[in-house]
């Protein structure tokens, strides 16, 4: 296996970034620990105007360990977390890591099938849920002990009084944000024991942390083993590439789900790391992230193209300065030159493109912060990463510099392997540390990436992967289908649009809305497709595969 490519990509990188990074050899804890003794007094957390001091968060953490610690969780044990962005969901993350536990993200969308899948996988024993969704956990025929969280008991409270007013609108919003949850632990309980004794050991900086559930080619999700030391190292290798910052004074919006490997980073885990005032939104809307901007700006924005898009727009007609954000971070899809340039118009800060994959933390590669960003590019390799670019047959041939081939990356960011998964993850991890991603890129002589195609065939919807076989099951469970294949075509906003195109028996009639009914039973909405094409044959490989390429090429020729 050859070393990689020549760094010639250093040369534009932002001044002041390192070329190499140095990871505190600490774990995620530590981290926390740290920000709390440099920030204390200053404002951690932000939700709906309720705010959390670094200080308080420290705090709560160390009740909800000892919470959960009485609940049986241990060193080792998988603890499954099933909420939207809430204080809650930072303090349960800490929590579980705290006691040396694993932290297993689910989206609290999922259908009861996808959650059960999930589960027993990984196996947890307790799950941390929104008790608005906690029926779909403890609904479960081996359901783990559930800790139900109201997400309303975090809101100040003149807005909780508000939803308990006799009126429908406020009835209405709050059956939104919480519901009756028998049979589960209230999360306040976690927090009425006293702190975790300080003697219960903490985690290795070499220990497992967090499991995040990724999708594959083929099969179900299989969870991605990131240690400490990976998402530590991540965090570092952002705040070096970003050197603008000032620790202790940025403003972060979660506008990211902190269940997907990009929030979870960028929030969990970076913005803690520099002492960010972190405002937090369980889903992203514009008017509550507007409403917020008035008060308290972000100065660093992560997200997805539609995100900037909506925003920019909605800002401009309302006539709403977001000229502090200074830094943004665009990722999960490719980034429109017009939204670019509109969102630069609107706030006079950055928006650079940046590439990743839950295997590596998420972030592996980014635009530089300054001039030297090219729009269209994913960027440049951040500091103490590697890349190859290689015969996606032959992983061990290098392919010419200028050349498409699968991009390779190594680093201290690049995950352990599945869980549970040995011969997926011999496939994924190569000798010397080189990941496949699957992703086909061409490398120009700068050593900025452009990514061209994928090896595999996820689908991007709204920032979020979808696996098309696990679409095409529940399609083939829809009366009348004989078989399916659903692909993503290309919208504007860079974004894909799930079609199933279907087969039928004779005389069948499918229609979108048959369709559309049987997925959301078991599929989360994201998963759901919004077209359907009847077709009467599915090309197919002489194994008799059907080939989704093809497919995908019919309907872009119309």
């Amino acid at each position: 296996m050859t070393a990689g490519l020549e760094r010639t990509w250093v040369a534009h990188y932002a001044e002041g970034v390192p070329t190499e990074i140095e990871p505190p050899d600490s774990s995620l804890v530590d981290l926390l620990t740290q920000a709390a003794t440099a920030y204390g007094p200053r404002p951690a957390l932000e939700f709906f105007g309720a705010e959390t001091t670094y200080a308080e968060l420290r705090a709560q953490v160390d009740r909800a360990a000892e919470g959960l610690r009485r609940l049986g969780v241990g060193a080792g044990d998988r603890v499954a977390l099933v909420l939207p962005n809430c204080p809650q969901h930072i303090v349960a993350f800490y929590a579980v890591l705290r006691l040396g536990a694993v932290v297993v993200e689910h989206n609290p969308l999922y259908t009861a099938t996808e959650m059960a899948h999930q589960l027993a996988d990984h196996g947890a024993t307790v799950a941390v849920v929104w008790d608005r969704v906690a029926p779909t956990v403890t609904g479960l025929p081996e359901a783990p002990q559930v800790v139900a969280v109201d997400l309303t008991a975090a809101m100040p409270w003149t807005k909780r009084a508000a939803l308990r007013l006799p009126v429908r609108r406020a009835r209405g919003l709050r059956a939104q944000l919480t519901a009756a949850a028998p049979g589960t632990v209230p999360w306040r309980e976690l927090l009425e024991h006293g702190p975790l004794d300080p003697s219960v050991p903490g985690p290795g900086v070499d220990d497992l942390a967090a499991i995040q559930y990724t999708s594959g080619t083929t099969g179900r999700p299989k969870g991605a083993m990131l240690s400490h030391r990976n998402l530590v190292a991540n965090a570092a290798q952002g705040r070096a590439w970003v050197p603008g910052l000032t620790p202790g004074h940025e403003v972060v919006y979660a506008v990211l789900p902190m269940f997907h490997a990009y929030g979870l980073t960028l929030c969990l885990t970076f913005a803690m790391s520099i002492g960010a005032r972190l405002v937090l939104f369980p889903r992203f809307d514009v008017d509550l992230v507007l409403a917020a901007a008035k008060k308290h700006p972000p100065t660093f924005l992560p997200a997805v193209p539609p995100i900037y898009q909506r925003l920019a727009v909605a800002a401009r007609e309302r006539g709403i300065d977001l000229t502090a954000t200074r830094f943004s971070i665009s990722g999960a899809m490719p980034l429109p030159r017009e939204t670019l340039e509109l969102w630069e118009e609107v706030t006079g800060g950055l928006l650079v493109e940046g590439y990743g994959l839950t295997e590596t933390s998420p972030v592996a590669i980014g635009n530089p912060i300054g001039l030297e960003r090219r729009p269209g590019a994913v960027g440049v390799p951040f500091p103490s990463t590697d890349i190859r670019v290689v015969d996606p047959d032959d992983p061990t041939r290098d392919r010419p510099p200028g050349e498409r081939g699968e991009l390779l990356i190594r680093g201290p960011q690049v995950f352990g392997g599945y869980w549970n998964r040995p011969e997926e993850t011999a496939a994924s991890l190569l000798d010397g540390g080189w990941f496949r991603t699957g992703d086909i890129v061409t490398v120009d002589p700068d050593g900025f990436v452009s990514v061209v195609d994928r090896i595999k065939e996820l689908i991007i919807t709204g920032g979020f992967n979808v696996m098309p076989s696990e679409v095409e099951e529940a399609v083939r469970t829809v009366p009348g289908v004989t078989d399916a294949a659903v692909v993503g075509l290309p919208r504007p906003d860079g974004s894909e649009e799930l079609v199933a195109v279907v087969t039928t028996e004779p005389g069948a009639e499918v229609d979108l809305e048959a369709v559309q009914a049987r997925c959301r039973s078991q599929l989360a909405a994201y998963k759901v497709p919004r077209r359907v094409v009847v077709v009467d044959e599915l090309p197919r490989s002489l194994l008799g595969k059907v080939l989704r390429r093809q497919v995908r090429d019919s309907l872009l020729e119309g």
